[in-house]
């Protein structure tokens, strides 16, 4: 699982299909919310606003 910036959204991708090899699903953060999940305040790869979550 990866939350990241928009810049960093494909290199995120890259990573989970090295890792899992099959293609993530990819969900805006601004659109879904968790119950037992608080969203992270940075970009796993950088310290901007994280807008995806790739799973």
């Amino acid at each position: 699982m990866y939350v990241v910036c928009n810049e960093h959204l494909t290199e995120a991708i890259d990573d989970f299909v090295d890792v899992y090899e099959q293609p993530p699903d990819i969900y805006e953060l601004d659109s879904v919310s968790f119950t037992d999940w608080i969203t992270p305040s940075r970009c796993d790869k950088c310290d901007k606003l994280p807008k995806f979550l790739v799973v």
